[in-house]
């Protein structure tokens, strides 16, 4: 009888963790219908509840077993295939300029209101963000710059930690895409003029939910919270530039695509107790943090994304809309020719680059390839009443 093979899974998921102790949170905090989808999701990925397929080795017969996953954008196992898909589309947008890399961060103080207003106030980040940015390209240079923003939510501790990675490219548009006009060398923007107009521009918005009673709080705690972030510095930071495309795109990597954080940080669970590792940038040097498991999950719920938010937004000549005619007109003033369009990578051929693994061989003699024989269906194909099945 040919044996029967199945997926090897990494000793310790965040999926484990919620096995066992999402009734112990459950006790102490309210899930929602956005959590219980997240829960529900990462608890299913790859196993029989999403269906998935056998395969067969056509040498030595030997079947696996392969689960479909989530797809959940919270999920870490199921974030490597769009980011790579993703970064292929990117690589075809590369310029040959310096990209500068600037990061904008929110005051911890508008944690709470950010919980309690997500799709509001990361919304207003991102506006407040893309604001500045094109103010300064138009005032500095007189022209229009490109660049994207990615939104992260976490710290290396898992608390709330609001900021926007952005990715700028090193010049701007000017007299109706008839000039380039770039950055002068290793210089963007003052540091401390973009934390000012940042800080103006979100206050502006939040001020104007405020007045639309989209943000809804006591007037005189809105008055206290007001005078506090306006008192304090808001952190820009401007790293130095990256100048070449393939490391533009090894930045890109770092930070699209990414959950608060990956299985692979995960170093033991045990007795109601997670340790993870985490990087103390102030200190150099990696550590472990060891917290209960509902007080793990309720870190990784906080970064729960509203249904339907984007997270990785185009602006200026990068916007969506007209993108690709704002390339090809950049492109022409630089004299570079574009890149030449490659289709999309088959998944086998993903897996080989980035793992060196031919995920299409047998594991079990090596020299055949596993050939799909039949489908399995997933659990709501196979339930008699979907909504018993939720249920269960």
């Amino acid at each position: 009888m040919a044996p029967i093979l199945a997926l090897k899974k990494p000793p310790r998921e965040i999926a484990h963790i919620l096995q066992k102790h999402i009734e112990d949170y459950k006790s102490q905090y309210r899930l929602g219908p956005e959590h219980l989808k997240i829960v529900s999701d990462l608890l299913n990925c790859r196993t029989a509840k999403l269906g998935g397929r056998v395969e067969r080795c056509d040498t030595c017969g030997s079947l696996r077993i392969a689960y479909h996953s989530c797809r959940n954008r919270h999920c870490p196992k199921c974030q490597h295939v769009p980011r790579e898909r993703w970064l292929a589309k990117r690589k075809e947008e590369m310029l040959p300029v310096n990209y500068f890399h600037v990061v904008f961060t929110l005051p911890h103080e508008l944690n709470a209101v950010i919980l309690n207003h997500k799709r509001l106030m990361l919304n207003c980040l991102f506006a407040a963000v893309s604001q500045t940015l094109l103010r300064f390209g138009k005032n500095e240079l007189g022209g229009s710059p490109g660049f994207l923003a990615i939104l992260h939510t976490w710290d290396q501790k898992l608390q709330a930690h609001f900021h926007l990675h952005c990715l700028v490219a090193g010049g701007v548009v000017a007299d109706n895409h008839k000039r380039w006009i770039a950055f002068k060398g290793n210089y963007l923007f003052n540091q401390r003029a973009l934390s000012l107009v940042f800080r103006g521009k979100f206050m502006q918005l939040l001020h104007h939910a405020y007045q639309c009673e989209k943000l809804k709080c006591e007037p005189q705690w809105y008055q206290t919270l007001k005078k506090t972030l306006f008192a304090k510095n808001w952190v820009v930071s401007v790293r130095d530039p990256v100048k070449d495309p393939q490391q533009v795109l090894d930045y890109l990597a770092r930070y699209t695509h990414r959950v608060a954080i990956a299985n692979s940080r995960i170093q033991s669970l045990q007795d109601g107790m997670v340790t993870f590792s985490a990087k103390n940038r102030k200190k150099n040097r990696t550590e472990s943090i060891t917290i209960s498991a509902v007080e793990f999950i309720r870190r990784f719920l906080l970064h729960s994304l509203p249904t339907g938010l984007v997270r990785i937004r185009h602006y200026g000549f990068l916007a969506n809309r007209n993108r690709q005619a704002n390339l090809s007109a950049v492109r022409a003033l630089l004299g570079s020719t574009p890149v030449t369009q490659t289709a999309l990578a088959c998944l086998e051929d993903m897996m080989r680059r980035l793992t060196g693994i031919d995920i299409a061989a047998c594991p079990c003699c090596r020299r055949g390839k596993m050939l799909f024989l039949v489908e399995i269906p997933n659990y709501w194909a196979r339930a008699p009443n979907r909504r018993l099945a939720c249920a269960g």
